[in-house]
């Protein structure tokens, strides 16, 4: 897999100081992971747009901070955006080893067609979105594909067990959660009209029985008495 490129430089400024920053197009990153001195670094933010388009959160990328002679292999590990405007407030880069093992969550992309998806009234339902895997940073796929094409019936599933495995990578999720499902939607039949007043009417005559029974029960007791 081939690393995205990218360049920082160290950050000095804190605080709500970095708002300054954001004006002059520069996004405040952090820099993190094991074995290493955590760092405050600043990226130019059209270059950072750019990188977190195509990385996304599983692709490797070169940092360059600065003068270091060698650039630092990390993956984004978070991103913070404003909500209102869009703009980019802050990101998280998790520096690698290219020889550990390490955990991360992968998209799943649906592919292929289910005839039971097609059916009227039947609904094709993702239930599981990511897949939890682990294995050397460079062997990280972009995403899980799954074939849908097995859901040829409504009671058809595709469990995590049920996904071909891919060399060098282990799937760590539990074995029987679903992925992907046909949801059946429910059709709610009406009464004819003739047997809705029907019912209706036998409802009304019940509950004037009832309210006769309550006046009644008074004049009872009086003659007790």
């Amino acid at each position: 897999m081939d690393a995205l490129e990218l360049k920082a430089t160290k950050r000095h400024i804190e605080g709500k100081k970095v708002q300054e920053l954001r004006r002059q197009g520069i996004t405040p990153a952090h820099l993190f992971g094991p074995n290493i001195d955590s760092a405050t670094i600043q990226v130019e933010t059209a270059a950072l747009r750019n990188v977190l388009a195509e990385a996304g959160h599983t692709k490797l990328v070169s940092l360059h901070i600065g003068h270091e002679k060698n650039p630092r292999t990390v993956m984004v590990r978070e991103v913070q955006i404003n909500s209102i405007k869009g703009d980019l407030l802050h990101v998280d880069f998790y520096q690698v080893s290219l020889t550990e093992a390490i955990k991360v969550d992968v998209p799943i992309t649906l592919i292929g067609e289910s005839a039971a998806a097609k059916a009227k009234g039947n609904t094709l339902v993702q239930e599981l979105n990511a897949m939890t895997i682990q294995c050397l940073p460079a062997n990280i796929p972009s995403s899980i594909e799954v074939d849908i094409t097995p859901l040829a019936t409504p009671t058809d599933m595709i469990r995590v067990r049920d996904i071909p495995v891919i060399k060098d990578v282990a799937f760590l999720n539990d074995p029987g959660v679903v992925i992907a499902r046909i949801a059946i939607e429910k059709i709610e039949v009406e009464a004819p009209k003739a047997e809705a007043e029907a019912v209706e009417a036998g409802a009304e005559g019940t509950e004037a029985a009832e309210t006769e029974g309550k006046k009644e029960a008074p004049e009872k007791a009086d003659k007790k008495e």
